[in-house]
């Protein structure tokens, strides 16, 4: 089920008060608000991070910071017939729930296109499906504080 953050959905998934959490960590170190998030709460949970920038080599598509349960960051760009969104670069480990400046770090990479930061390909950081262990990843003190 996916969901506007702040809208209640009548199903919530146990991880998702952490990863609210988190997201908000996020978007405060890029200077967005969660107003420009959307959540998927299935299994994998995942999340959607609408950016207000343009790459250089995409300047008329939009970008967005995608986030799953299972490999953490990945960074796209909105196709123009709403296909699929085209991944371009993922953060990678060593875990899903990276510090909120390196996560800021990965998108000025981006708009430096600096390819020294994350990895072509997506690599599996861990396995979905237990919702606790997520949620005290997300609220490790070393993640957003």
């Amino acid at each position: 089920m996916t969901a506007s953050i702040e809208l209640p959905t009548g199903y919530q998934h146990p991880a998702v008060p952490a990863l609210l959490g988190y997201l908000r960590d996020v978007t405060a170190e890029l200077g967005i608000g969660l107003e420009s998030c959307t959540l998927d709460h299935d299994s994998p949970v995942s999340a959607y991070v609408a950016l207000d920038t343009r790459l250089p080599h995409y300047p008329d598509r939009d970008v967005a910071l995608l986030w799953d349960e299972e490999r953490g960051w990945a960074a796209a760009i909105e196709t123009h017939s709403g296909e699929d969104l085209i991944v371009l670069r993922y953060l990678g480990g060593p875990t899903v729930a990276p510090p909120p400046r390196r996560v800021a770090r990965f998108v000025t990479a981006l708009h430096e296109d600096d390819h020294t930061v994350g990895r072509p390909d997506p690599v599996p950081l861990r396995t979905a499906g237990d919702a606790a262990a997520l949620a005290a990843l997300l609220r490790r003190p070393g993640v957003a504080r």
